[in-house]
């Protein structure tokens, strides 16, 4: 006759599969209350808008960033064509995919706009505006480019001015609710 209850192994396994989910999770928000994954996305978008900035003065061409929902990729103003092309020639300006569960926001001067997909099945091959546009002068559009995760709501944000300059606000800041 068998006597009803768990096995010590058994618990040992509940134990190892709990510890493991609590690491997980301490990775991806760690102790002091920010998210890694957040802040190493807004440190990438950082830079990368910064360095079209630089680019634009020297090179004297127009670049822009056109934001999805959950991805971003960069874009070029031909003359010649006057149309706008992708950069997807340069491994760093690639079409880039949000990690799963991280979402952007975006203020055009202080006001919030909607980001739809971009629709790829259309034929015309040109691809849509960017929101964000830096001018060969190295001005760009003022902006505030939110990455929130979902199932916490962290946010992290990386903000530009007119006059090129951007900054970041990382994921441990915590936002001020009126």
């Amino acid at each position: 006759m068998r006597s009803k209850g768990f096995t010590l192994v058994e618990i040992l396994v509940v134990l190892v599969i709990i510890a493991v989910l609590i690491s997980l999770t301490v990775l991806t928000v760690g102790a002091t209350g920010r998210d890694s994954g957040l802040d190493e996305e807004s440190r990438r978008i950082e830079g990368l808008v910064g360095l079209l900035h630089e680019r634009a003065l020297l090179e004297g061409r127009d670049f822009g960033l056109r934001i999805e929902p959950t991805a971003y990729e960069f874009v070029v103003y031909d003359s010649r064509r006057d149309r706008w092309m992708l950069l997807d020639q340069e491994r760093e300006f690639r079409h880039r995919e949000l990690p799963k569960g991280i979402t952007f926001q975006l203020q055009l001067d202080s006001q919030a706009v909607l980001i739809k997909p971009i629709d790829r099945k259309l034929s015309s091959g040109e691809p849509a505006r960017p929101q964000l546009a830096i001018a060969a002068s190295g001005e760009g559009t003022p902006f505030r480019l939110t990455l929130q995760r979902d199932a916490t709501q962290a946010k992290a944000s990386v903000d530009g001015d007119a006059l090129g300059k951007i900054s970041r606000e990382s994921s441990n800041k915590v936002d001020k609710r009126t």
